[in-house]
């Protein structure tokens, strides 16, 4: 076989092979969601107390449960007689419902009318693994006929859950549509072409593919955690960043077919330019995410794994299908304005400017760039990170947070989900007192045993290996920041009567989500910042400038942070955040954010070789200067799709991320960095040199800064 005939067996066989798993692969993209783990404590560490309380509590004979409210309010005036024993009817069908689907966990308990007599709420306990079949069986109760004279909701943990989990049901149909829209949207402007952007979006769909089947595996044999909010996360990333490096090969394929004649010639020098900064910005965001290991949330070190084979998967679609399918296609690809040979190479005049104006005052251009930055990070300390409670977190609220604010009205809105304490038996007496004096709760019960039902008085307390249980129950929400308060105060007034007591429950499960996500940003943010650094010094053989980098970069994410701080408490009036949010945008925006300095350093060193470090970095500028702008907008563009779901946290990171984004690539790639650049000339490459007057290579007429336009 000849040499010719195999260059082009080679492409058409990788290709082949691409598309041939395209289909087996596209089969795990609505499984994914089957194995997700929603719940707060299945993410905790074995270490947080309400691990530990849930662990001892089995020993109880309790089943863990996710409790289910039934609440009947009246239209006004008490609840008659004829209305309740319908309520009890009713109550009967919502268990047998409940049976059938295998869902429960104990009794559920009878008909309790409030203490003004206008309403009625019923617990039905199920289990808290129960994932899609969850909200089904939500929707089945809702469905329940209603009592005349009463209204009725669905509510308490279990409703809101629910609600919380539905929101994430647009991830596999309306969130991917929404980003593959936008990015063909943007493609179609920057290249004027209907067949490229669609083997870019090709090569984004393939990679999305194989990525979630490998999750999924990873996930169904229990190596990683996968939630609701990671998956979409990780299918949003992996679309931006497969459409991203297709972008870069595509404008030096672009640009080399100018120079070559021949295709093969041209991938070949486009693939040789264009691989290293690929891998090493794919391995920049690679050993990025993979820092979430470090976190003591299963969640967060769940969405680690994920990214970084989303990313990987990016780059070897990038490297291999991509390149492959445009050398068959040629100059076709880029129909109707393809490159022809021996063409000029045009230069996009606005990037050449900027370029220019940054050369002729670098200091000036640093200064304001520094102060601009500066101002806006001075906010991030006013950035709210307290969490967000499970009420706040669908946007727009739902029927289970309307549910909860009737429950409010005429019920202690802790009633369902009370706080449990474990305590000595010999100190139990004098536990229960120091609770019951806890600002914020309403009583404190000890567990006897009985279910369905208040415990009757004159029963003893169950004792397990010298443990007993107290039911607190709290006067506020059990998801609310209150709630979470009054649990914090639980602990120290208990442990001021038994030092070994322990309080867990729902509220004290996620306040101790709250409080792991605050040690993961301590721990994760300077050993991401390291890490790039260290990829930076071996990409770059230098210090000065991977020291430069990650410093713009670190500033950039102080000022975003500022700046959501201020957007979101004045703008958007959004409630709270959670450090969760504040982690993973750290974490993307650090990650994304060097990527863009990678295409330029990389080039720029490429560049000063032949023209020295001041010239070398303004070519750069005016070279890349088109690719990475549609780069940031189209990475910003797929994470703003997140937004088209209703849950605050999503919506938050979608600004933060995309945001963050543009504020590198217009500002820190475009102004910051090459003006600092500029000033430190060669010093920049130090202890190594860029290789100008070492290694001279022939002037090549100016490259184009592909796409030019967006």
């Amino acid at each position: 076989m000849s040499r010719r005939t195999l260059r082009w067996i080679l492409p058409a066989l990788v290709v082949l092979l691409w598309l041939g798993l395209g289909g087996p692969l596209g089969q795990f993209n609505g499984k994914l969601s089957a194995v997700q783990q929603n719940d707060n404590a299945a993410f905790l560490p074995d270490s947080a107390e309400s691990t530990r309380v849930t662990e001892l509590l089995r020993g109880f004979d309790t089943e863990r449960s996710l409790p289910i409210i039934l609440l009947w309010e009246s239209d006004g005036g008490p609840v008659d007689p004829a209305a309740l024993a319908e309520i009890g009817q009713r109550l009967d069908e919502a268990v047998a419902l409940a049976e059938a689907a295998d869902a429960t966990a104990g009794a559920a308990s009878p008909p309790l009318p409030s203490a003004d007599g206008e309403a009625v709420q019923a617990v039905v306990p199920v289990r808290p693994d129960l994932g899609d079949d969850l909200g089904v069986l939500v929707e089945d109760l809702r469905a329940l006929p209603d009592v005349a004279g009463t209204t009725y909701y669905v509510t308490g943990p279990g409703g809101l859950f629910a609600d919380f989990a539905n929101g994430f049901a647009g991830i596999d149909g309306l969130l991917l549509l929404a980003a593959f829209g936008v990015v063909l949207l943007i493609l179609i402007v920057v290249y004027r072409s209907p067949v490229l952007p669609l083997l870019v979006i090709g090569t984004a769909g393939l990679a999305l593919s194989a990525s979630v089947a490998v999750a999924y595996v990873l996930a169904r044999q229990g190596w990683i955690t996968v939630n609701g909010q990671s998956q979409g996360i990780a299918s949003i990333l992996v679309v931006g960043a497969a459409t991203d490096y297709g972008l870069l090969l595509v404008a030096r394929f672009r640009e080399e077919l100018r120079r070559e004649e021949d295709r093969f010639a041209a991938m070949r020098t486009a693939l040789r330019r264009s691989w290293e900064p690929i891998v090493a910005s794919g391995a920049t965001v690679v050993l990025g995410v993979l820092c979430l290991l470090l976190s003591d949330l299963s969640s967060n070190r769940g969405l680690g794994p994920i990214s970084a084979v989303s990313i990987l998967l990016a780059m070897v679609a990038a490297l291999t299908f991509l390149p492959a399918a445009l050398v068959l296609l040629g100059r076709a690809a880029f129909w109707p304005f393809q490159p022809r040979y021996g063409d000029a190479q045009p230069h996009g005049r606005g990037w050449q400017r900027v370029a220019a104006s940054v050369g002729r005052r670098p200091g000036r251009v640093l200064a304001i760039s520094l102060a601009v930055l500066a101002i806006a990070a001075a906010f991030a300390p006013t950035f709210d990170a307290r969490g967000i409670s499970t009420t706040d977190a669908i946007r727009g609220g739902s029927e289970a947070t309307v549910g909860q604010e009737a429950l409010a009205r005429h019920f202690d809105a802790g009633s369902a989900s009370p706080a449990v304490v474990l305590t000595r038996e010999d100190s139990w007496a004098a536990v229960a007192e120091a609770a019951a004096g806890v600002d914020g709760v309403a009583s404190v019960t000890p567990f006897t045993g009985q279910q369905g039902g208040p415990p009757s008085p004159d029963a003893a307390p169950v004792v397990v290996d010298g443990r007993v249980r107290l039911d607190a129950t709290l006067t506020e929400a059990p998801d609310s920041d209150a709630a979470l308060d009054v649990v914090a105060d639980l602990r120290t007034a208990v442990r001021a009567a038994d030092a070994d007591a322990l309080v867990g429950g729902n509220s004290a499960s996620t306040l101790d989500a709250r409080d792991t996500g605050a040690r993961d940003l301590a721990v994760i943010v300077p050993s991401v910042l390291l890490v790039v650094g260290i990829v930076l010094a071996v990409l770059l053989r230098a210090l000065v400038a991977p020291v430069v980098l990650v410093a713009s970069v670190a500033l950039s994410v102080a000022s975003t942070v500022g700046i959501s701080a201020l957007v979101f408490d004045h703008v958007l009036g959004f409630p709270s955040s959670d450090p969760g949010v504040l982690l993973i945008g750290f974490v993307f925006l650090v990650a994304l954010g060097v990527d863009y300095n990678i295409f330029l350093m990389s080039r720029a060193r490429e560049e000063s070789a032949a023209a020295g470090t001041r010239r070398g970095i303004a070519r750069a500028l005016a070279v890349t200067g088109g690719v990475i702008t549609s780069a940031g907008l189209v990475l910003a563009a797929t994470f703003g799709t997140l937004a088209v779901l209703p849950l605050l946290i999503l919506n938050q990171l979608a600004f933060i991320v995309g945001f963050g984004v543009l504020l590198d690539t217009f500002v820190v790639r475009s102004l910051l960095v090459p003006a600092a650049v500029h000033l430190l000339g060669e010093r920049t490459w130090w202890p190594g040199r860029s290789g100008h007057g070492r290694h001279r290579v022939a002037a090549r007429p100016e490259p184009e800064p592909e796409p030019a336009r967006v």
